[in-house]
């Protein structure tokens, strides 16, 4: 956010941050000391909306980002309940599921992503 600054003051910086943190319009307007109508109005700014959709997109990237940090924790909790025989076989048979189904989509996604690179390479060289 704070390349925005020169586009929008201090208050609206922070309504941005308020927006991000609060439950609704009405809280993030609260927290910052306006009022809501201003917020609102504010929201209706095409410059506004555009910093706002950025600033709600590096949120999710680095809740994304904590998410994968944790995969690993979660494949082995998988794992472990898989071939945990005092686990009941229900629950084994569905972390089994599991990982299939995730170990397929991986392959899939791979597959997927060799053929964009195929395609924007044979793209590439169209052009030339």
């Amino acid at each position: 956010m704070v390349g925005h600054v020169a586009k929008f003051g201090r208050k609206q910086e922070d309504a941005i941050a308020a927006l991000l943190s609060q439950r609704n319009v009405e809280e993030a307007a609260r927290s910052i000391g306006i009022g809501t109508n201003t917020l609102l109005r504010w929201l209706k700014l095409p410059e506004f909306q555009v910093a706002y959709r950025q600033a709600r997109r590096e949120t999710f990237s680095q809740s994304v980002a904590r998410l994968q940090q944790a995969s690993g924790a979660a494949v082995s909790t998988l794992l472990k309940i898989m071939v945990d025989p005092s686990v009941p076989a229900s629950t084994r048979v569905r972390a089994a599921e599991s990982v299939l189904d995730h170990g397929a989509k991986s392959i899939e996604l791979e597959d997927v992503e060799v053929r964009v690179a195929e395609l924007e390479r044979a793209a590439h060289e169209w052009k030339r």
